[in-house]
């Protein structure tokens, strides 16, 4: 059953990220192997499937920035941050924490899908 939703869809798991070896990630010019592929269909595939899976994480992370943000600009919060000192905490301006305050509250409203 396919979910039809927004959020739903931005759920899917793309394909899964290799964490390069140290040593490997060292080297400028090494990304995700990518180098080393020659044919250029194979290539497309894989920087395809790593473009989807970057920004599936990014997305995400979004989110939880959202979540965290809404959860400290709670006024039930004895320690609840101004939407001022969010902004500092995360670097954004002022006006980005009101809006990711206000996007993390819709998120904790919205039912689990």
């Amino acid at each position: 059953m396919a979910e039809s939703s927004e959020r739903g869809e931005r759920r899917m798991r793309p394909a899964p990220l290799i964490f390069e070896p140290s040593e490997a990630a060292s080297d400028p010019d090494h990304f995700f192997d990518l180098e080393s592929i020659e044919d250029p269909r194979e290539l497309l595939a894989r920087a395809t499937e790593l473009t989807h899976a970057f920004q599936a994480a990014a997305d995400r992370a979004l989110e939880y920035q959202a979540l965290a943000a809404a959860q400290l600009a709670d006024p039930r919060r004895f320690d609840r941050l101004t939407t001022a000192d969010i902004a500092a905490r995360a670097e954004w301006s002022e006006d980005y924490a009101r809006k990711m305050v206000e996007f993390g509250r819709d998120l904790l409203r919205a039912p689990e899908q």
